[in-house]
């Protein structure tokens, strides 16, 4: 059997590591907001080009801190719109809806999944004041023509970076450092990823750095000092410790999932499997491999069959979930499309050069 993702290999990598940074965090004896969460939000924050990083409880509560920090900054309010994905990870909606503010969902396009941004034009309105991109699948989005949308139309770009630790925009920017700030997740299966939840905001505002930190532990500007309506959604001590050693090697681990990536793309000749649009640069950290099969039933099926991992990433688009009623009304055939058709191949770094021969011929022979 070839797993879709193989956890336990990939972690078990770094076992020795974990070990000593487990005992150095048993010893210290602090466990929340300490010298480990310290370290990471430096080194993190090195990694990706910014001034800083805050780490928090997750990839949801990153993207929402950002919005409540701005709002506490005077820069957005409730109600205001926000541009984001119809092709998305249920949470950056959820996000934008925990802060009080209003999703409004752009349809996507047909070859990189991403923003369409001819119709990301038609769906701005007086209310609208900040944009939401979503590095898809660990591929940057066209944030060229995004900032420059941004900058006309005077919007927030805040980034959805979930999938994208790593990846390398033109200007060798690094995601992250793309907008005006951005949201991480460093859930299990991330190219980063925890043994838990975690995530983090990185921003170059010291303003708003300031803010998160606070409302990111109650509101807090000091121990029973409380400035703002805050949360508990602090990254612990003993994951930040885990994140620090896994960060060294992501540079390497990403590359591997470039070359499987190359391997896919340059081998697999079925005409039924329409595959991921790729330049090839480092703009790519393929945190998923996602190919297109209009009779995916019948696909997922074969390829089941024959010991092949696979998942969906994601059945349903979040206007036609049952949370989400307020946008049923909506249509986005593109993304609706996309939902009905995709399927996310096995690719990770610990994957061998057999398992992805055997992925190849399996597709190839589908």
């Amino acid at each position: 059997m070839i797993p879709f993702l193989n956890l336990h290999k990939i972690n078990a990598r770094f076992e020795k590591q974990f070990q000593e940074v487990f005992q150095i965090f048993l010893d210290s004896g602090y466990y929340i907001l300490g010298t480990q969460l310290a370290l990471f939000e430096k080194n993190f924050a090195a990694y990706c080009g910014v001034k800083h990083c805050i780490g928090v409880g997750n990839g949801l509560d990153a993207l929402r801190l950002i919005l409540e920090g701005y709002k506490i900054l005077g820069v957005l309010s409730e109600k205001d719109e926000i541009l984001v994905a119809s092709n998305t990870y249920i949470a950056t909606i959820l996000a934008i809806k925990q802060a009080g503010m209003t999703p409004v969902l752009v349809e996507a396009e047909a070859n990189t999944f991403n923003f369409n941004l001819e119709d990301l034009d038609q769906r701005i309105s007086p209310k609208t004041k900040a944009i939401m991109p979503v590095h898809l699948y660990g591929q940057t989005a066209p944030m060229n023509a995004l900032n420059e949308f941004a900058n006309s139309h005077n919007l927030l770009l805040i980034e959805d970076a979930a999938q994208a630790h790593g990846a390398i925009f033109e200007n060798g920017k690094k995601a992250g450092n793309l907008g005006d700030a951005a949201g991480f997740s460093f859930y299990p299966t991330k190219n980063l990823g925890a043994l838990g939840d975690a995530g983090c905001v990185t921003t170059n505002d010291d303003a708003l750095a300031q803010v998160v930190m606070k409302l990111r532990n109650y509101g807090s500007s000091s121990k029973y000092v409380n400035d703002e309506l805050g949360i508990n959604s602090r990254l612990d001590e003993l994951q930040a410790a885990l994140l620090n050693v896994k960060l060294s090697k992501l540079d390497e681990d990403n590359e591997v999932r470039r070359q499987i990536a190359k391997r896919y793309l340059s081998e697999i000749k079925n005409p039924k499997i329409k595959l991921p649009i790729w330049d090839g640069s480092k703009n790519h950290v393929f945190h998923l491999f996602v190919v297109q099969v209009e009779d995916r039933a019948g696909f997922i099926s074969c390829i089941t069959e024959n010991n092949i991992g696979n998942l969906i990433h994601y059945p349903i688009p979040p206007h036609q979930q049952k949370a989400l009623q307020e946008f049923s009304h909506l249509n986005f055939p593109i993304t609706e499309k996309i939902h009905r058709e995709v399927v996310s191949l096995p690719i990770s770094p610990v994957m061998t050069n057999i398992e992805v021969t055997k992925v190849i011929e399996v597709i190839n022979h589908y």
